[in-house]
């Protein structure tokens, strides 16, 4: 059978049936495939078996590598041909395998956890994934080589932190462009593989519990929401009321006569979603799940199988943070607080995947979803040291993202023509609905009595504030691609594809500031905010007799739709792509990767008015760009074992949608309000990279690398200061240079001739480092365009020239030691994580930029299995942050230093126990 025809008929095997029976592929073809050569005439492994028999190396004879399931576009990544290669040597691309063994050994809970063990990756804010230093938006996120859309405002790209590792067979980085992924391609491409069908019947369940120093039964913030919060949906409690949605529906304005003002705040002021409670003793955390498959013979040549998993998750965190704001360069403080906040996270998810292999074609069809919620409770108490007053903020919130996928993914075998298909749609989901907040104020150099007291005289900030926001967002993507994959000869195989991608998101967000009019009777500011938007009250603003029978007023209360220009937008993306790549085969020791890619590509933003129609603002974007990128990879086995590759590529990244709606948006994650720039265009970047890897025995490896990427008009993140708030927007810096070197080491020793007990025990020892740096070029004459700052501006106004990308730390390193059992489940594995400071956003006003400083963590998971009553068990203990490192936000000059929103992270113990049955 050919090389190319073997490809295609194991693709589909890997994304979906991975049935033991056929697990042992010969050889690979194009894509970032594995390429390799028959065992028997591979000088490598000959070398090892050699060293085998003469003692020199101890790793077993019969060890051979497990194949990993791996699904990507136009091709796979599968340990073939050398059976003692494995993927990350066998792949003609430089990747890094994530399989469910090292995803086990890692312990974590979500699969973004398990990726910051990777060489270069960390991960910043909800799960966002940096590779070498470089934003999310320069990363690309696939789930079984399809692309996924985000239900994160600030993001295109999927928060990987909602994939628990649990419905997550292998994690795929590639940092090296080829022409069959996507062209949004800067920093790498992650692609997750769902689990796939079992061969056998199997049921697993299991539960754990955990909690951390600083949360678990100590006291907190919350508030009653609805009945089913502990579930992570609403009951429908935090939904508008009739009155509130029929004036949302109307397109009209707020200050109709036709809109009944008091109808609308007296259905607003509900108290399970405002009045805060003092929880003395928070719960444990606790997850539960399960997962089902089975798999069964039908017709002559064929099998079906299926795999069905489903968890739920509860989870809580205090936060005591500390938050400052300068008034200058120097760092005279201007605001000085602090904020405790208590987030209850419940993560729920469904996976169910079906399989069949009929002869050399399979199919498979995925269907996943993925619920998060957050419930958010927050007191803060901020000194402004400017206007001589203490403030008093409660936030209370509900945060909902859901995302459902269905995916379809077929490969057909017609003599040397391999036909891939892939189809999917995804839609994702974020509501934030009735996210309130109260501002009570207290004067600092009082005059008379009431001056002492938190007041909140809802007048728009003057003295209290009162707001509250409704916002949802959907977005729908709808994707096609064909992959056609020839081999004309031994040492060429051909692949030629092509992708349809639509993405449209509906973005609308109404936030309503109440005031009271008149002569708002000063006491009445002391209310607690059920109080403050109760029915008597609220009611009593209307009655101006009452009013007068009562001697006060007279008074009232209006709404202001701070939203009412631009209240929604539409979006939308649409990519049309071509490619074709070769990898040609010289000799065993030589081979070649190329091919360019095609993508046309209409991205619009349109500002929506109250009616829903477009409203003709000027906060509108249109991008309409094509563009050929090229890619190459160079493999050469310069000596056994020893390979050398280079890569060259052109990749580009576009501006997120988020990136671009001139629209605010609350990141509960950050503490800081983000808007959008209409103005943005896309970034374009030119890729090298020179990697020289060293295997040896019992999977060993080393390998260094240098890489070198020059970025035209990469978008930056810039802050600015005011009013108790950080309001972040983003601007494209002129240019940037980012480059740097990797070194990566594991290190795999078999311990069976230190005695009986150890036979069957191997220490590993997985270590990596990355130091990267970038340089922002600005030079005179650059502009940017900010067109809500006035349009077209001098870029030295937000950017200084040899400053570093935000989201760049110069060190990152990863450490992994451990002791594992190569006969049954049992490890003890010791996790150090290390990343240096880091800018997560620029300052104007000659301000210093924000600085993260991730620092050092320590973690230890311990995985044990054993047999009780006929059931396979395991038990898995963890304890993460040993060190007890914190998080740092801060701003420093010269020996001054503020926080800007920094906490303390605590101690996190977890324990938790599956069965098999």
């Amino acid at each position: 059978m050919s090389t190319g025809k073997q490809l295609t008929a194991l693709l589909l095997f890997t994304t979906a049936l991975t049935l033991p029976a056929a697990a042992f592929a010969q050889d690979a073809g194009v894509g970032t495939g594995a390429e390799g050569v028959p065992a028997d005439e591979d000088a490598a492994t000959d070398a090892l078996q050699a060293q085998q028999a003469q003692g020199i190396d101890n790793t077993p004879q019969e060890e051979e590598f497990e194949e990993p399931d791996i699904s990507v576009p136009g091709g796979s990544i599968v340990v073939t041909g050398r059976r003692r290669q494995d993927v990350t040597r066998a792949s003609s691309q430089v990747v890094s395998v994530l399989d469910s063994a090292s995803i086990a050994r890692s312990g974590e809970g979500d699969i973004a956890g398990a990726l910051t063990r990777v060489t270069g990756l960390s991960t910043v804010g909800n799960g966002l994934v940096f590779v070498r230093g470089l934003g999310d938006r320069y990363s690309l996120a696939l789930l079984n080589g399809i692309p996924l859309p985000s239900p994160q405002p600030l993001s295109r790209v999927v928060p990987l932190d909602i994939f628990p590792t649990s419905v997550i067979a292998s994690s795929l980085v590639q940092k090296t462009y080829s022409a069959n992924f996507p062209g949004e391609f800067g920093g790498g491409v992650i692609n997750l593989t769902t689990r796939a069908v079992p061969d056998e019947s199997f049921v697993k369940v299991s539960a754990g519990i955990s909690g951390d120093t600083e949360t678990t039964f100590g006291t907190g913030y919350s508030y009653y929401g609805s009945d089913y919060d502990w579930f992570g949906f609403d009951d429908g409690r935090r939904e508008p009321g009739p009155n509130l949605q029929s004036f949302l529906n109307s397109g009209l304005q707020i200050t109709d006569p036709q809109v009944d003002q008091q109808a609308i705040l007296l259905e607003l002021g509900d108290p399970n979603q405002i009045l805060l409670q003092s929880t003395d003793e928070l719960p444990v955390n606790w997850s539960a799940g399960i997962t089902a498959g089975t798999g069964f013979d039908v017709f002559a040549d064929g099998r079906f199988g299926i795999i069905a998993t489903a968890s739920l998750s509860n989870k809580w965190r205090n936060r005591f943070i500390t938050r400052q704001v300068a008034v200058n360069g120097a760092l005279d403080l201007d605001q000085d607080g602090t904020q405790f906040q208590t987030d209850q996270r419940i993560l729920a998810n469904a996976m169910l995947g079906l399989g069949l292999e009929v002869g050399e074609h399979r199919f498979r069809l995925t269907n996943l979803f993925i619920r998060d919620s957050l419930k958010r409770a927050s007191l803060a108490q901020i000194n402004d040291l400017t206007d001589d007053d203490d403030d008093l903020f409660q936030n209370t919130g509900w945060y909902e993202r859901q995302l459902f996928d269905t995916q379809f993914v077929g490969e057909l075998e017609f003599g040397d023509l391999s036909v891939d298909l892939r189809a999917g749609y995804a839609q994702t989901q974020r509501e934030a609905p009735n996210e309130w907040e109260f501002v009570y104020t207290r004067d600092l150099t009082p005059t008379t009595q009431l001056d002492e007291i938190y007041l909140n005289l809802q007048n728009g900030g003057q003295r209290g504030r009162t707001t509250v926001a409704f916002s949802d967002l959907t977005e729908d993507l709808y994707y096609g691609g064909l992959d056609l994959s020839y081999q004309f000869a031994d040492w060429v195989t051909l692949t030629v594809g092509g992708a349809y991608t639509d993405t449209t998101r509906l973005s609308r967000r109404r936030e309503f500031d109440i005031r009271a009019t008149g002569a708002y009777p000063l006491v009445f500011g002391a209310f607690r905010p059920d109080n403050l938007l109760g029915d008597a009250l609220i009611n009593l603003g209307y009655d101006t007799a009452a009013q007068a029978a009562g001697g006060i007023g007279p008074f009232g209360y209006q709404i202001i739709d701070t939203t009412a220009s631009d209240p929604a937008f539409s979006a939308g993306l649409e990519i049309k792509a071509g490619y074709v790549q070769a990898n040609l085969t010289q000799s065993d020791a030589l081979s070649l990767d190329l091919g360019i890619r095609y993508e046309d590509a209409t991205q619009e933003v349109i500002p929506l008015g109250l009616d829903g129609r477009p409203n003709g603002s000027a906060n509108a974007t249109l991008l309409n760009n094509d563009y050929f990128l090229p890619g190459a990879t160079l493999t050469w086995e310069v000596m056994d074992s020893v390979q050398l590759r280079l890569n060259a590529s052109k990749t580009i990244a576009r501006p997120q949608f988020r990136e671009l709606i001139l629209q605010t948006y609350y990141d509960p994650e950050t503490n800081r309000q983000f808007t959008g720039n209409p103005g943005l265009i896309d970034s374009r970047l030119t890729n090298y990279e020179a990697r020289l890897e060293h295997y040896w025995g019992s999977n060993s490896r080393a390998s260094v690398a240098g890489f070198y990427k020059d970025i035209e008009n990469p978008i930056e993140i810039f802050s600015s200061f005011n009013d108790n708030a950080v309001v972040s927007r983003f601007a494209n810096a002129p240019s940037a240079k980012l480059y740097g070197a990797e070194v990566e080491l594991q290190w795999n020793k078999d311990l069976y001739d230190l005695g009986e007990w150890w036979d069957s025990k191997r220490f590993v020892a997985i270590a990596n480092y990355t130091y990267t740096k970038s340089d922002i070029s600005v030079q005179d004459g650059d502009l940017v365009n900010i067109p809500e700052l006035g349009g077209l501006q001098p870029a030295s106004n937000f950017f200084e020239d040899g400053t570093a990308l935000t989201g760049q730390s110069d060190h990152i390193a990863n450490v992994q030691l451990g002791l594992e059992d190569l006969d049954r489940v049992s490890q003890l594995t010791v996790l150090f994580n290390y990343g240096s400071k880091r800018v997560i956003s620029r300052s104007t006003l000659s301000r210093p930029d924000i600085i993260e400083d991730p620092g050092l963590t320590i973690d230890l998971v311990a995985r044990q299995g054993f047999q009780l009553a006929g059931a396979e068990l395991e038990l898995k203990l963890e304890a993460r942050n040993l060190t007890g490192r914190d998080h740092f936000e801060y701003q420093t000059a010269g020996d001054a230093r503020i926080e800007n929103n920094s906490y303390r992270v605590g101690r996190n113990f977890a324990v938790s126990l599956s069965a098999e049955f």
